[in-house]
């Protein structure tokens, strides 16, 4: 959630970033008179208790006379408390329920505008031209197919439409990009983590999942857990309710666990395949900083998604994600995209989004900090950052690296995790 101090100085901001996502600005008008009605019935009630326990040192001392009148004050004075008290209880929750609603506020950087809206920020390797090599290149699921790597009749016959089976080198390779990628992570000063996929309703609410992006959650009503569509939303929840302080900031993790979506909204999207899936592993880095520190750590987490691409000799672009397609909980994303050959188009392979101290305020994550000789407490900031997101890398792999004959050539940074393998070659030609 965003400061409540920011909406009560400049409210104007934060009408202009909901109307640069496309989102109701009226919700502006509607919390700043919730927080309005909110802090004065916490007067109200701090006033009426004020009175209460006053009164209450006066009826010993009164007078047989006088205590019958100030019982009689008290009495009332109980139901008024009682009553203040309960109003301000529904203010703070209308207020937070309003105050849940409202997205970060976004960098004044991005770019305004829908999903198709992005800047390309760079571009890094060469496309291939398979013309010039003299052959029409095959898309991910024939080559996976022939591989022995690829099932996705058995996934749908066993799960429904959008899972699939990674078998011999398919599996493998997973792996291999896993290790890969946790070795690359751990290099960097990531600590590995092995996350929950199933979370309480907090940590999912906490990190901005159960508003506009509910409709692709998993929900298991019977026992109220969530499965989780990353491990941003473990790893955001590892510190909740924690205070950290500043001299053991940057924390940086690097989770591995599966993830759930329902790709709700996407029928007839990318059906062939595992491009896009219910489920899939995922290697997420994770950091928390100190708020003066987000933009840096957001540009390291870039750095290391583009050294990762790099290494697994991908051709991609980068691009900063306009307003209308951020999440609710960054105020700036940069997505890499892999090409993809057979669609003729750059692809999302990974992303990095700076959280500021959006998801800090709901899980009441916290850091200690000497300021002037004072300790100070306040919200850190969080950052996320895909480094593998497992199918969607090996479609781009296969595509990318395939040869005439089927075959696929394997990147040299995995080759020490898959026996020092060159190349993928097809069960039967």
């Amino acid at each position: 959630m965003i400061d409540l101090r920011l909406l009560r100085e400049d409210p104007d901001r934060v009408r202009a970033s909901q109307r640069a996502r496309g989102e109701d600005v009226a919700l502006v008008d509607a919390l700043l008179s919730a927080d309005e009605r909110r802090r004065s019935s916490g007067v109200r009630f701090d006033e009426l208790r004020s009175e209460q326990k006053a009164l209450g040192k006066l009826i010993p001392k009164a007078t047989p006379e006088e205590r019958a009148a100030l019982l009689q004050k008290a009495e009332q004075l109980k139901t008024d408390v009682k009553a203040a008290e309960a109003e301000q209880n529904e203010a703070d929750e209308t207020a937070r329920a309003l105050l849940l609603q409202l997205g970060n506020i976004v960098h004044p950087d991005v770019p305004v505008g829908g999903e198709e809206d992005f800047v390309v920020v760079e571009t890094h390797g060469t496309i291939r031209d398979f013309a010039a090599e003299g052959f029409e290149p095959k898309d991910h699921l024939e080559l996976g197919e022939a591989l022995g790597a690829i099932d996705v009749e058995r996934g749908a016959k066993v799960s429904g439409s959008r899972f699939y089976y990674l078998t011999g080198v398919g599996a493998l390779l997973e792996l291999a990009l896993v290790n890969a990628a946790i070795a690359q992570a751990t290099e960097a000063g990531f600590i590995p983590m092995l996350t929950p996929a199933l979370v309480r309703p907090r940590a999912m609410e906490g990190t901005g999942f159960l508003g506009q992006a509910a409709e692709n959650v998993y929900h298991l009503e019977k026992d109220d857990y969530y499965l989780v569509g990353t491990s941003e939303v473990p790893l955001a929840a590892y510190h909740m309710d924690e205070i950290i302080d500043a001299d053991k900031l940057p924390l940086r993790y690097a989770g591995f666990s599966p993830c759930f979506r329902r790709e709700a909204g996407t029928y007839g999207k990318d059906t062939r395949g595992i491009f896009r899936v219910h489920q899939f592993d995922k290697v997420e880095m994770f950091s928390y900083v100190a708020p003066e520190d987000a933009e840096a750590e957001h540009k390291r987490l870039l750095d290391w998604e583009k050294q990762w691409l790099t290494s697994l000799e991908l051709p991609f672009q980068v691009i900063d994600v306009a307003t209308g397609d951020l999440g609710a909980s960054a105020s700036r994303k940069f997505d890499c995209e892999a090409w993809i050959p057979t669609q003729g188009k750059y692809r999302e392979l990974t992303s990095a989004s700076n959280c500021d101290g959006f998801q800090a305020r709901r899980l009441s994550v916290r850091m200690r900090d000497d300021k002037d000789g004072k300790k100070v407490v306040q919200p850190l900031a969080t950052l996320n950052g895909t480094l593998c997101a497992v199918p969607r890398t090996i479609v781009a792999i296969l595509e990318n690296h395939q040869l005439a004959d089927g075959s696929v050539r394997v990147p040299e940074v995995l080759r020490p995790y898959l026996g020092g393998r060159e190349v993928l070659e097809p069960i039967s030609k």
